[in-house]
């Protein structure tokens, strides 16, 4: 009998924070589900946890990665599920701001848990350090999250570069945020930040002050969400789907 398909492990990252990876992650995993995936948000900000309240499950937040990676408990008994999505998981980031992971005990859960999920999304800190670098050694893939302003395209291209340099090959742009007229933009326009970043872009989601106040205050997007629609075109496009980019 052959193996069963390896789970789908792609890291959600910005390089600098602030571009909105975290409410990307939550979005595009509810998208996920709703095609079916089984999903597990995997937070890596040790010590800043803010995924439980936007998936509105803070209070049912028990256990955490370190309690799972030093074997204090089982991954099934530490994540928790989203309050307004059933079906996306939530493995909390530690405590402990001290905690580090070791790239090969991330590996091995994933391994150990793989039947159980077809995408982990890894949320990664903010920043090039440890914890970056400690998922990118641990995932297949990687999503760098852009918006269109000079400071965060510069990062997303250093970002970017090094995930290939680190072998993940698989690395796809969404430009974040892109304001209604392009007369707003800091940046000359989308190809621009597409030429510096240097990764096939995946997706372009339009600004929208919905998807601040739900990702800020937990909840899900509304069907009309000028956003919603493209974290499902992403999330198809995933799977191998042509959907065109929601772009105005």
């Amino acid at each position: 009998m052959g193996r069963m398909p390896v789970s789908h492990i792609r890291l959600i990252t910005s390089g600098k924070g602030g571009a909105g990876k975290s409410t990307v992650s939550v979005y595009l995993g509810g998208a996920l589900v709703r095609r079916g995936k089984r999903v597990l948000l995997v937070e890596m900000d040790a010590g800043l946890r803010s995924l439980d309240i936007m998936l509105g499950a803070n209070e049912s937040a028990v256990f955490d990665l370190a309690d799972v990676l030093d074997g204090r408990t089982d991954p099934l008994r530490a994540s928790v599920e989203c309050a307004w999505q059933p079906g996306l998981w939530l493995l909390p980031a530690a405590a402990d701001a001290a905690f580090l992971p070791k790239a090969e005990a991330l590996r091995r859960f994933f391994r150990e848990t793989e039947k159980v999920y077809d995408y982990f999304l890894i949320d990664t800190p903010a920043g090039l350090g440890n914890g970056f670098e400690v998922s990118a050694a641990a995932a297949d893939s990687a999503i760098v999250v852009a918006t269109p302003d000079p400071v965060s395209v510069r990062d997303a291209a250093k970002t970017a570069g090094l995930l290939f340099e680190r072998g993940l090959a698989d690395t796809k742009l969404i430009v974040n945020r892109l304001p209604e007229k392009p007369s707003q933009m800091l940046v000359p326009d989308l190809d621009a930040v597409i030429d510096e970043v240097g990764a096939q872009l995946i997706g372009v989601i339009p600004e929208d002050k919905e998807l601040m106040q739900a990702s800020a205050g937990g909840g899900p997007l509304s069907p009309d969400s000028l956003a919603v629609w493209e974290f499902e075109g992403i999330a198809a496009r995933m799977e191998g789907c042509y959907v065109p980019l929601a772009i105005r």
